[in-house]
């Protein structure tokens, strides 16, 4: 091409590749695990996801995944192995041709050894097990296996993908641990369709895992915002009184707006996964094209009388600690204004003070005005009269009257003179 590629163009249309979906035949079953480490998990050591990922290739001597691949498929011995990183968890599922003797048997989660889980760089999220047979053509049969194999009262059905099959589950986890998945498909469907439907069954039951974790992270943030919440309604609703002083009131508003602030910052990445978390529930729900059989909840039905409350509470304790942190802050904008008024009221004060003291300034400089124009006066006609004493004598005039007649005209002079320095200054 005459044209160079964006040196990402590749990497963009790989990705829309990078998960393809299992082909599976009939029967068979498949075992899922999800790990995830219980703090900061989207910040982890992705070397130590792939070292554990070896260790279990090294076992079979299966060949190694690209070194920076965030997906692999291989076989490990009987079973087809798929490899997923995502951000904050990695995904094994294992998947084998046929059925065990016994339903659900533990020992089939085997493809995945004890010792090499218990070395697992974090904790385990999830754990499935999934029974893929042949749809009998007698609909009691699979009333009578699901009521065997579940409980009851949480035994969600429904036939999907256009009646390509009838997924059922419980939602519970059994005595070894695994939650348990029953997939009967009707003769003929593809394999791939078949590995849609098991993978999207895998999704579920982890992003509803992974979703929920914000419920529990709700639940803590709940209870903390229901210490703070009367401390910033007694801030709020004493902003008008006297009692306590404006910067107590603002040191205490600080303390809990840091903390609001500071759980903001906590939670807010757990929230906003779990809002995408639930997404994609919903989205693997809706995709199935669920039909009821036999008068069971669907999965959807089930997820919207025990899910989505969940969610729900999630979504509330955020909305909470969100009005929270605009009512610190409309607080904060409350008690600045009233700072500001009275400061406006000293600064008043102030000016009619300096005010005062200005006037009085003025009433003593002209004060001691006067009092300068007698001072400078009285010396004015002592130098005076010493220049017009010997003029006084040739005219018969005495030192008395030389005085008195000087003495007014020096006040005047000197009066004068004091009045245009001012009218100068000023």
């Amino acid at each position: 091409m005459p044209i160079e590629d964006h040196p990402l163009r590749y990497n963009l249309v790989n990705e829309l590749h990078a998960r393809p979906f299992p082909a599976l035949d009939v029967p068979s079953h498949a075992v899922y695990v999800a790990i995830k480490q219980t703090v900061d998990a989207a910040n982890r050591d992705r070397q130590a996801d792939r070292d554990h990922l070896l260790a279990l290739l090294d076992r079979h001597g299966s060949a190694h995944p690209q070194p920076e691949a965030t997906h692999f498929s291989g076989p490990i011995g009987r079973a087809e192995l798929k490899w997923e990183s995502h951000t904050e968890f990695v995904t094994y599922s294992g998947f084998i041709k046929g059925l065990g003797e016994r339903p659900f048997d533990p020992a089939l989660a085997q493809v995945f050894p004890d010792d090499w889980l218990a070395r697992a760089p974090g904790k385990r999220l999830t754990s499935v097990l999934i029974r893929v047979e042949v749809m009998p053509e007698d609909e009691d049969e699979i009333t009578a296996k699901l009521e065997d194999w579940f409980v009851p009262e949480s035994l969600a059905c429904a036939r999907v993908v256009d009646g390509a099959a009838v997924v059922a589950g419980d939602f519970r986890i059994d005595e070894a641990g695994h939650m348990r998945f029953a997939v009967f498909v009707r003769p003929g469907t593809g394999a791939r369709r078949v590995g849609r439907i098991v993978q999207r069954l895998c999704e579920i039951e982890t992003y509803r895992s992974m979703s929920m974790l914000g419920l529990m992270r709700a639940r803590v943030l709940s209870g903390r915002l229901n210490a703070l919440d009367p401390q910033l309604s007694a801030l709020v609703s004493g902003l008008d009184s006297d009692i306590r002083s404006p910067e107590d009131t603002l040191h205490r508003l600080l303390a809990i707006s840091a903390e609001l602030e500071s759980l903001a910052v906590q939670f807010s990445f757990r929230f906003g996964a779990t809002e995408a978390y639930e997404a994609i529930v919903n989205q693997r729900i809706d995709v199935l094209r669920e039909q009821r059989i036999a008068g069971r909840q669907t999965f959807g039905e089930f997820m919207m009388r025990r899910y989505d409350p969940a969610m729900r509470t999630v979504k509330s304790a955020e909305r909470r600690l969100g009005s929270m942190v605009e009512r610190a802050q409309r607080a904060a904008e409350l008690l600045r204004t009233r700072v500001d008024v009275e400061r406006s009221a000293q600064n008043q004060k102030l000016l009619e003070s300096m005010d005062r003291r200005a006037d009085l300034q003025l009433r003593l400089q002209h004060t001691v005005e006067g009092l300068s124009v007698v001072a400078i006066s009285y010396y004015a006609v002592n130098l005076a009269a010493y220049v017009a004493y010997p003029l006084a004598e040739p005219a018969g005039l005495s030192k008395g009257l030389i005085t008195a007649i000087l003495t007014p005209l020096v006040i005047l002079g000197v009066w004068a003179m004091v009045r245009r320095v001012r009218k100068h200054i000023g």
